[in-house]
């Protein structure tokens, strides 16, 4: 799996521009080239190579996806949001750009990153282009993550009375949708069968809650030092999460289940079965 997070990063590298005004591109960088698993980009390029395409085809998607992340970042650490100062042990962006521009910086990465896409992706052809494109929009806007965003923030201190439907709408938008774009768009750029790309999205959508799940645990167990970031903060806000509704013990108990059906039905590749795995360690199950 490090060859794939070392060629993400070469690649965030290249694709992430330095132009006028300064400010803006710095902070956008500041906060993509940030250390970190990059596990989506991983996942898009991992599948696109586990269903025989080209991974050199998937690079500028992976990338952009990537792109994407670090704008949820940037908007989740906002005063406005969660209000934390650091992430992956470094100053969150507002906090060295000032609120405004990470705002701006935010903004700019979510058209920015699609523009990546269609700038270095034309070898694949404007249909699979525009199918690619179609994926990012659905799963990155106001049908994806950012209305798992926004149910997650209504949800703070009064839990709704279908409490345990609403958080699954929470993980399943807010954090499995970004999974199933990664591994959807590595699918359709190896030309996945209709029917793999379905069976793919399930996988996804249980590895992204599953992962969620996790969080959820890690901030309540876990340190700053392994987190790079503030912990103990969604119990505080009474946040609509898996422990706090379900309490820790049956929290692991769910994610168990979901790791080990993730891992029976990835048998065939060693990098999600490392992902899994690392997923279990942190957790400590």
């Amino acid at each position: 799996m490090n060859n794939l997070i070392n060629l993400v990063n070469e690649n965030l590298e290249r694709f992430m521009d330095t132009a006028y005004p300064n400010e803006l591109f710095e902070s956008m960088r500041y906060t993509v080239l940030l250390p970190g698993k990059r596990l989506r980009p991983v996942m898009c390029l991992e599948t696109c190579r586990m269903l025989g395409g080209n991974i050199e085809d998937a690079i500028p998607t992976a990338c952009a996806i990537e792109m994407y992340h670090a704008m949820t970042l940037i908007h989740d650490d906002l005063p406005c949001m969660d209000n934390d100062d650091f992430r992956r042990g470094k100053p969150t962006n507002h906090k060295v750009f000032g609120e405004a521009t990470a705002v701006l910086a935010g903004d700019a990465l979510l058209t920015y990153a699609p523009q990546i896409i269609t700038k270095h992706s034309k070898n694949l052809g404007s249909d699979k282009l525009l199918k690619l494109l179609e994926e990012y929009f659905q799963y990155a806007g106001a049908y994806g993550v950012i209305a798992g965003q926004v149910v997650d923030i209504e949800s703070e201190k009064k839990y709704p009375k279908n409490a345990a439907e609403t958080l699954n709408f929470i993980h399943t938008h807010k954090t499995a949708d970004l999974f199933k774009l990664a591994i959807r768009s590595g699918a359709i750029i190896a030309n996945a069968t209709d029917k793999q790309i379905a069976d793919l999205t399930d996988f996804a959508e249980k590895l992204g809650f599953a992962f969620q799940i996790s969080d959820d645990i890690l901030d309540e167990i876990s340190t700053f030092e392994e987190m790079g970031k503030t912990l103990g903060k969604d119990k505080t806000a009474e946040k609509l999460t898996y422990t706090n509704l379900y309490g820790i013990e049956n929290a692991k108990c769910k994610l168990t289940c979901l790791l080990d059906e993730c891992y029976d039905r990835i048998q065939e590749s060693v990098v999600f079965k490392e992902i899994i795995d690392a997923i279990k360690k942190r957790v400590g199950i």
